[in-house]
């Protein structure tokens, strides 16, 4: 359940991001105009040589502006030629991205790797059906969001109330999350469709990422993957329940997100210090604990496939999927937010 404290704030820091901007189109409809309307101010010998230069120039210096602003305005198409050219770049980027902090991970968590001579079949088999039912999941909600966004749900979440949305978001997540844990793996139909439901509550409150450039989605889905990639590597290759103690500090480190995420509810404007590092604090805390969080459940996931093996629990790679799926979504959501923020300042 604390996996999912988190999840509601998501909406939030989306609205935020999407509203800044507003700006750039409002003064590119407005500005060349009242400065033309300003500079365009003919006398009554209208037709003469010099009105007719000035009139040239006002018109040269407002196209100047305007596509300007269209380049400032939309970013990402004024890259179309280019970017269609650098993808392999991009991709070869992304690979090196995704190899170094394999062999960073590697190199700081895991110097002490398993002894027992590999990771059994058993183990193996549970792990990758973990991951796959990870990936349906996440195609799910990616699938799920898009469709919404385009029937208009996102224009709709966006006017509904807050406070709304998020206790109604996060009864139907938590509820759906308990409902799909406590039935038994033996009951497929009651099992899946809860898990289906619980996919579709995370895609509706994750509807209005749509809005932001694909080309920054992607990014951030690809690093995310990376992250995560390299961390879940380390934890299925380190020595048996070796991160498994990190569950309580985890936690606690997800209350302090969490609270940090509330602060601007009490904390008042003029405290812009304050309120700069609390956000630090949710964005990059927040990765800090998902990523342990990424570690602890890999791990989770392999001395569950023993006590299966061993007759003590049921197999059951739905219940397992989930908490990766919500460790997905909160890494995702804030990879958007920070790569937004770094759009911004250039």
């Amino acid at each position: 359940m604390a996996f999912a404290l988190r999840r509601p704030f998501a909406l939030a820091g989306t609205l935020k991001q999407f509203a800044k901007p507003a700006t750039p189109l409002r003064a590119f409809h407005s500005s060349p105009l009242q400065a033309s309307s300003h500079r365009f101010t003919p006398p009554s010998s209208a037709f003469s040589g010099g009105v007719l230069s000035k009139s040239r120039h006002v018109f040269q210096n407002t196209f100047r502006q305007s596509t300007s602003r269209s380049y400032q305005s939309a970013p990402g198409q004024g890259f179309n030629s280019a970017g269609s050219g650098n993808i392999t770049q991009r991709v070869l980027y992304g690979a090196g991205i995704f190899g170094a902090t394999l062999i960073a991970i590697n190199v700081m968590f895991n110097r002490e790797t398993r002894e027992d001579g590999g990771m059994p079949p058993f183990e193996r088999s549970y792990l990758n059906e973990t991951f796959m039912h990870t990936g349906l999941g996440i195609g799910i909600i990616g699938i799920a969001a898009r469709a919404m966004h385009m029937n208009g749900w996102s224009y709709r979440l966006m006017a509904m109330n807050p406070w709304l949305v998020m206790g109604v978001g996060l009864a139907a997540s938590i509820g759906t999350m308990i409902g799909c844990r406590a039935t038994s793996p033996d009951n497929y139909v009651q099992k899946y469709a809860l898990w289906g439901a619980f996919n579709v509550t995370q895609a509706a409150l994750l509807a209005p990422l749509m809005f932001m450039q694909p080309a920054l989605l992607a990014r951030a889905g690809l690093y995310t993957i990376g992250m995560m990639g390299s961390i879940a590597f380390v934890g299925a290759t380190a020595k048996q329940e070796k991160y498994l103690y990190l569950g309580g500090p985890l936690l606690a480190g997800v209350a302090i997100v969490a609270l940090s995420g509330l602060a601007p509810l009490v904390v008042p404007a003029t405290a812009a210090r304050t309120l700069m590092v609390t956000e630090n604090l949710w964005l990059y805390g927040g990765l800090v604990v998902f990523g342990g969080f990424t570690l602890y459940d890999v791990q989770k996931v392999l001395h569950h496939a023993r006590l299966a093996n061993a007759g003590y629990i049921k197999r059951d790679a739905v219940n397992e999927s989930i908490s990766l799926e919500l460790d997905f979504i909160n890494i995702f959501v804030r990879m958007v937010q920070i790569l937004g923020m770094q759009q911004r300042r250039k």
